[in-house]
């Protein structure tokens, strides 16, 4: 049976920040988020609105621009839901993990036109890592409610497990009211996305799906291929877009620094993870998209300098 993909708006990405990246100049701020003190000297080509979070893992140093203050997050909102996903039903690496029964919800929400899906037909079996890969690459809403389904039993019980999930890594600011992100409800800062990136990255199942291109999967007509455009440049490996109107654009993303290939547990010297939320929201998703892009360019290539000993301009 064929899975063709149905494109509406694109879903958001965010990271948050931790540790004690001092920064200094436009709007960032440096020391552990929320302090408001410097410890260092580094300064990163923060974004004008909007909220953003960085952290070096292997040195620790971190900084956060903008207020944080919750905003609607779109669909960085399913790194949440692929983590309570592998938290429930782990896999090792080169796992495809147990098979999954498409039902007629998923099916039938495969149409939408005012939502990212997945075009899927009930009845059909698909294994989790493959629904992990439709779910972050595609970014289809329609599989995050699936998953919810096969996980908790409903969506309901599912959003349950993310908000106690959220306040495990201490997220106090953060509501997830849906499995998708679609809903405008569902709110973080950056510095509590970044808190998230920095868990999830530690799952190497996780890590190899973000970093993926594209990829085939059985049943699907061509290739899917993953909506974060900057993989690949500026040493970016991940992690998540997003994007809607309320929320604007958004990005969770991972970097190395080019010391080391990244590719260890999520703490390893060599990776970078940021998160840019509520880039030109009240647009449109794309020029949203597109702005969220455009800053995670720019910091991403300045903190790689900066880790590398060079000035970050």
């Amino acid at each position: 049976m064929p899975v063709l993909l149905v494109w509406g708006a694109v879903a958001a990405l965010v990271l948050t920040a931790l540790g004690g990246w001092a920064v200094v100049g436009g709007s960032g701020r440096g020391g552990a988020p929320g302090s408001g003190g410097a410890t260092g000297s580094l300064s990163l080509p923060w974004p004008k609105g909007g909220q953003a979070s960085v952290v070096d893992t292997g040195s620790g140093r971190s900084g956060t621009s903008g207020e944080q203050k919750p905003v609607p997050v779109a669909s960085v909102a399913k790194v949440m839901t692929a983590r309570v996903v592998l938290m429930n039903h782990p896999l090792r690496e080169g796992e495809s993990g147990p098979l999954v029964t498409v039902d007629q919800q998923a099916e039938d929400e495969s149409g939408s036109v005012h939502e990212s899906t997945v075009r899927v037909e009930a009845g059909q079996r698909l294994s989790q890592r493959q629904l992990l890969e439709l779910l972050l690459l595609p970014s289809g809403n329609n599989i995050a409610r699936l998953l919810a389904r096969w996980d908790a039993g409903g969506e309901s019980a599912f959003v349950a497990k993310m908000n106690r999930a959220a306040a495990d890594l201490g997220m106090k600011r953060t509501v997830y009211t849906g499995a998708s992100g679609f809903e405008p409800t569902t709110t973080s800062t950056s510095d509590d996305q970044l808190r998230l990136a920095r868990e999830v990255m530690r799952d190497p199942v996780f890590r190899a799906i973000v970093a993926t291109r594209e990829v085939t999967v059985g049943g699907v007509t061509g290739t899917v291929s993953n909506t974060n455009r900057l993989l690949g440049t500026s040493g970016i490996i991940g992690v998540k877009t997003g994007s809607s109107t309320p929320a604007g654009g958004a990005l969770m993303w991972a970097a190395t620094t080019g010391e080391a290939d990244g590719s260890g547990d999520g703490e390893s010297p060599g990776l970078i993870l940021g998160v840019v939320l509520h880039q030109r929201p009240d647009t449109t998703p794309a020029q949203g998209l597109q702005a969220a892009f455009d800053t995670t360019e720019e910091l991403a290539a300045a903190a790689r300098r900066a880790a590398n000993g060079g000035g970050s301009r």
